[in-house]
């Protein structure tokens, strides 16, 4: 016997019909003796409406009240499926997040983990093998008594986070997809899905473009070792495949060079040149985009031939660009430079793999194939595992499916 939790997303608990699919998907792991908690996000569209509902309401909102809107989602489905299991004959009850509690601090919209109690929830497990169904994307403010919720895709974490707390043996993520992919099978169909990722390489691939996971989700599992499965909650409920394991990279025997290719469209790109090289000229330009919260990423500083002056060029995404552009131009003159341009028809091209540790010229085969294909680089970022080119977006597909090709990824 084990001790699971699952997590299902919306587009799995979009309607009646679905619930009830997900409910036989809950049923077997408790006809198979194990003990369940489930993870659920809101039916598929709901939060977008409730978040529409309060902008209607006032532009400039209460945080908390918000909060308290579009957690109602989660209730919703919580309920739904715990009605649904009691008529399958499994017994359950639904648990919204300040009656576990799963206690966060007060960063209403963006609220992090701090604690969660799951006493009574494994109490329940040894007296009455109840299900818990818990309300993802949720929890409360110990101090204020005010719910909070964790921002937009945070169930993933709030099932880690209750995977974590009851020390589960797995946790389950069901999504509309049956597994972690070598890239975007739409793009690429050839792509194929892995049978393990090791923590380090999904968290590249959830900040680098890939959409499977939340980023902070794989970040818990990474810190509490929680042993994750993707997994589609549209197969079969009797017969489902295993999903991909992510796991740490000490339980993946064959390392692969490159694991997977990312992309991402959320980017565009800032130049400033002929900036004074001297101290403090970067703080001047990024300490108040920090101030702002914009997250600058791939910076790429070139020095002059005479080293009195340096070009820098950063990406920052999209949704910012007219934002951070007009915050460097009014800060022109703490800053000096000669002149600002930017452009928002770029991609971001991401090769992600533990392999990389112990392999050399991984990035330059790239560079070179894609030179080959006539594809311009704007800029390079490199990390242990994984490298990023700047490219423009005309050349997104042709650059993934090259670099898919060109580290072996396309299934045979």
């Amino acid at each position: 016997m084990a001790r699971l939790v699952l997590k299902f997303g919306g587009t799995s608990v979009a309607d009646i019909a679905r619930i009830r699919n997900v409910a036989r998907h809950v049923k077997r792991e408790v006809d198979a003796g194990h003990d369940v908690a489930v993870v659920v996000s809101a039916m598929a569209g709901k939060t977008n409406e409730l978040v529409e509902w309060c902008r209607e309401a006032a532009m400039a909102h209460d945080a908390r009240e918000y909060d308290a809107v579009v957690a109602s989602g989660e209730i919703v489905t919580a309920g739904l499926l715990a009605i649904v299991l009691q008529d399958e004959g499994v017994q359950a009850r639904s648990w919204q997040g300040w009656q576990v509690p799963i206690l966060c601090d007060n960063a209403h919209g963006a609220a992090r983990i701090q604690a969660i109690d799951a006493e009574e929830i494994v109490r329940r497990f040894k007296e009455r093998k109840e299900v818990a169904v818990i309300t993802g994307f949720q929890g409360i403010h110990r101090e204020t008594g005010r719910i909070t919720t964790l921002g937009r895709g945070g169930s993933d974490t709030s099932a880690v986070a209750v995977a974590a707390a009851l020390k589960a043996d797995r946790c389950d993520i069901y999504t509309d997809v049956d597994g972690v992919y070598t890239t975007d099978p739409r793009v690429v169909p050839r792509a194929r899905r892995l049978d393990r990722v090791a923590f380090e390489e999904m968290l590249e691939m959830a900040s680098l473009g890939a959409k499977v996971l939340q980023v902070r989700s794989v970040e818990l599992a990474m810190l509490h070792k929680v042993k994750t499965f993707v997994r589609s909650s549209f197969e079969n409920p009797a017969d489902p495949s295993p999903g991909t394991l992510i796991c740490d990279e000490e339980d993946i025997l064959e390392k692969q060079v490159v694991t997977g290719i990312a992309f991402s469209t959320d980017e565009a790109q800032l130049t400033l040149r002929r900036v004074a090289d001297k101290p403090g000229v970067a703080a001047a330009i990024f300490v108040p985009l920090a101030e702002a919260n914009i997250n600058v990423d791939m910076i790429i500083q070139v020095v002059s031939d005479d080293t009195t002056t340096t070009d820098i060029t950063f990406t920052v995404p999209t949704g910012d660009f007219d934002r951070a552009k007009g915050i460097l131009e009014k800060a022109r003159g703490a800053i000096g430079y000669a002149s600002l341009t930017g452009a928002t028809d770029v991609v971001k091209i991401s090769a992600i793999g533990v392999g990389m540790r112990s392999h050399a010229g991984v990035a330059a085969r790239a560079f070179k194939a894609l030179a080959q294909k006539g594809i311009n680089i704007r800029a390079i970022t490199t990390s242990e595992i994984k490298f990023s080119v700047l490219i423009d977006a005309a050349y997104t597909e042709l650059a993934v499916r090259t670099l898919h090709s060109l580290y072996g990824l396309d299934r045979a």
